[in-house]
């Protein structure tokens, strides 16, 4: 379901009448209907039905377990929870006017259809902890799914480094031309940046498996409930040590925003070079038709749209961030109603990355390479000044001195004193000419983790190998 699923206008809450509302037998007058249209949070957390209803089984089961719950309730509870999930999946769900959100919705239904078995199943729990559960289990899933996008862009960038072969192009900095590299060597360092963001998507789902079930609304309860029980049936790795922390914490939210602004970041950086590559005055890429736009007005244009919103959509995942932490920052413990907002900050950053994740695999694997406009530009006698000036270090020459003798031959070159590699073999030698031929400088990049070929020919293998273990590290979480 989308955030706008159910955005319905809901009907006079005074109509509901005072049993309407959860906690309608503390209060004599029914509910404002603004106050339950300002305060309902359904139209967006009906995405947590699923969640709501694997959790309430859980809960259901443990209180079978401590007898707190007969089995043949039960079993009149679990088979309401499953008409109610089908009603979910089917669309056949009527929400009532009282239904603040998705868990109020679920348990009216279930009572409705097992009758006053139904009306146990909010023994020895809150809306505090069981929405925090249900966040937890989202988040899970969620992340996992965001990982598996993350692995899938990695394998299509590692495919077009091995693809690429020994074609250069210059690094840059400062947008400047710097020294020739391996075009597998560019893209593997967007593997590499890739893979910390899949680091820190396993901390974040690691931090997020803990289960706040039996935490109540902040202080536990005085029946006799298993939560580590719970917990291992839920799937969790491990139930909460602190009740007041368990309804409260909404740091795995915080910390799952950060993860997917931060890898929104690298994405918007591809995305900054997939625009710029894609420019006829760069030209070292072409997009394929089928993942680029034209113009209504310009008959000649194409667009790299999907690059471009990768980029601008960055901004919208650190929006979502800071506004979260804003937040949170000036709340006091345990649960208040403030972290409502949490979910709608995190539906949006996940859906727009699981998004760009995959528009840009699937640009990225169909875009063509100019290799040979990439080679011309790797090829300018100037990107080997460096190589040159490392000759002479090799020879004794102290590295600054080195560098202002090269550093001379490239200032009277640009004068038009003489052609380049002239000047440069005459400070350096014949050995000049050898490094001024097109590619020259790359078969010379020996160092670890560096641009020439036996180099790269090793980063391959490692990233293969890091590729692989990855994958298995998210297979053992989505168990």
């Amino acid at each position: 379901m989308t955030a706008d699923d159910g955005a319905q206008p809901l009907r006079s809450a005074q109509a509901a009448g005072r049993s309407g509302t959860l906690w309608s037998g503390r209060l004599e007058a029914a509910p404002a209907e603004e106050l339950m249209a300002f305060t309902a949070s359904l139209p967006y957390d009906r995405r947590l039905a699923g969640d709501d209803i694997a959790a309430s089984h859980a809960h259901v089961r443990g209180l079978v377990r401590v007898g707190l719950l007969s089995e043949e309730d039960g079993d009149a509870v679990a088979g309401a929870l499953e008409a109610a999930a089908a009603e979910l999946a089917s669309g056949d769900f009527v929400f009532a006017p009282g239904d603040e959100d998705i868990h109020t919705a679920v348990e009216r239904r279930v009572t409705e259809l097992a009758g006053a078995a139904g009306a146990r199943l909010h023994t020895a729990r809150s809306r505090n902890d069981q929405v925090a559960c249900d966040l937890r289990l989202f988040v899970k899933r969620e992340l996992l799914a965001t990982g598996r996008g993350v692995l899938d862009l990695q394998q299509v960038l590692a495919g077009r480094a091995e693809e690429a072969g020994c074609a250069r192009l210059p690094a840059y900095t400062h947008q400047q031309r710097a020294q020739p590299v391996l075009l597998a060597h560019h893209l593997l360092a967007h593997c590499w940046a890739l893979a910390r963001d899949l680091d820190r998507l396993i901390d974040a789902y690691r931090r997020a498996d803990v289960s706040p079930l039996g935490a109540g609304a902040g202080a536990g309860t005085s029946l006799p409930i298993d939560p580590d029980a719970t917990a291992a049936d839920l799937g969790f790795a491990a139930r909460f040590e602190n009740s007041l922390d368990a309804v409260s914490d909404r740091d795995f939210v915080a910390e799952s925003l950060f993860t997917l602004a931060l890898l929104g970041v690298h994405l918007s950086r591809l995305g900054e070079e997939i625009v710029w590559w894609a420019s006829a005055e760069v030209g070292f890429l072409r997009l394929d038709d089928a993942w680029a736009t034209g113009s209504s007005m310009m008959p000649q244009k194409k667009n790299p749209d999907v690059a471009e919103l990768a980029r601008g959509r960055s901004g919208r995942l650190i929006g979502n961030l800071v506004g979260l932490l804003a937040t949170l920052k000036g709340l006091p413990l345990a649960y208040n109603r403030d972290l409502q907002e949490d979910k709608p900050p995190l539906f949006d950053s996940l859906a727009q990355m699981q998004g760009a994740l995959a528009a840009l695999s699937g640009l990225l694997d169909t875009a063509a390479f100019d290799t040979a406009r990439m080679a011309a530009a790797a090829d300018d006698p100037l990107l080997a000044a460096t190589d040159l000036a490392e000759v002479l270090v090799g020879r004794g020459v102290p590295f600054r001195r080195a560098h202002e003798r090269i550093a001379g031959a490239v200032r009277a070159a640009l004068a038009g004193e003489g052609d380049f590699a002239d000047l440069a073999a005459a400070e350096v030698g014949p050995e000049a000419l050898d490094i001024l031929r097109p590619g020259g400088t790359l078969a010379r990049r020996t160092s670890p983790g560096g641009g020439g070929p036996a180099a790269v020919a090793v980063q391959r293998e490692r990233f293969a190998a890091r590729l692989a273990a990855d994958a298995a590290r998210l297979n053992v979480l989505d168990k």
